[in-house]
């Protein structure tokens, strides 16, 4: 079918979703109209999920909302995508590191989408740790994914490791809900637990997300400035910040940046950003 939507328009209609968004804020009701949208998402993908389930009996799934907090109401999504982008992890993460005696640790591992599939891609003898401000995500965890120590932390620092414990970090789309203080909180707080020459890969909304920013937040993202929509919990996911690279290479300045990724939007959907770095001094 061809696409009938020209760039320009487009790009129109997705700052007239970011004036949208604005309103919503300001009078309290995004947190409302995105339970709407979660109920919308539940029946939509309640066939598709009905056939994961009976197809796939053994496989443990979170409740619908931890998913849709997380990720999306998509089952097969969740469970082989989720392995998916354990794979692709991995592949980033063994270009740096060895295999064996690894500490591996997912910041804010949600219903564990992620880490419940990275004891099946090392070697044994490294061990792996999910932690999460969601406490009903964590209760979940503990209780259905074995061989992952789980945590649960509150939405500022600190974490409940000791310094220099951990190999590799990873948080997928983490900084996409947090505040400009807690930007620095939390990576002087992984910088803590993080081993010399340890490596910590993560996802960022990047300026391929300048699409759905209004006209003033454009400029203020092309000055460099970090752009947070706030006005509801931090934390959650309607809380939403936007990261120019000046912003990021700032946050970074204490770890070498190994790699910075940024990849093109695809039909609808627009991938973050992806910043692997290192810490080369000890805490």
């Amino acid at each position: 079918m061809t696409n009938l939507i020209s760039p320009i328009n487009a790009t129109t209609l997705e700052m007239n979703r970011g004036n949208i968004s604005h309103l919503l804020r300001n009078f309290r009701l995004l947190f409302f109209t995105d339970f709407i949208r979660f109920q919308i998402h539940r029946i939509k993908h309640r066939a598709d999920n009905q056939i994961f389930i009976k197809n796939n009996p053994t496989i443990k799934l979170p409740p619908d909302y931890l998913l849709y907090e997380s990720f999306a109401i998509e089952y097969s999504a969740y469970f082989y995508g989720g392995r998916e982008s354990a794979e692709d992890l991995f592949k980033y993460f063994s270009k740096y590191k060895s295999q064996k005696d690894l500490n591996v640790l997912d910041w804010g591992c949600g219903p564990g989408r992620i880490i419940r599939h990275m004891p099946n891609l090392f070697d044994t003898g490294c061990g792996f740790y999910g932690t999460d401000y969601n406490s009903k995500s964590i209760n979940w965890c503990f209780n259905n994914i074995p061989n992952i120590e789980f945590s649960h932390n509150n939405l500022f620092p600190p974490l409940n490791y000791t310094n220099n414990l951990f190999d590799i970090i990873y948080g997928i789309s983490i900084f996409t809900h947090l505040s400009m203080e807690m930007h620095f909180a939390w990576i002087n707080e992984l910088h803590r637990i993080l081993k010399k020459d340890g490596i910590i890969l993560l996802t960022t909304a990047g300026k391929a997300f300048k699409t759905r920013l209004t006209r003033n937040e454009i400029s203020q993202f092309e000055n460099g400035n970090l752009i947070i929509r706030d006005k509801v919990k931090e934390g959650h996911r309607t809380f939403t910040a936007i990261h120019p690279v000046k912003f990021m290479q700032e946050l970074f300045s204490d770890f070498e940046i190994l790699e910075h990724i940024e990849r093109d939007p695809v039909d609808n959907y627009i991938p973050q950003d992806i910043w692997i770095i290192k810490k080369n001094k000890i805490t």
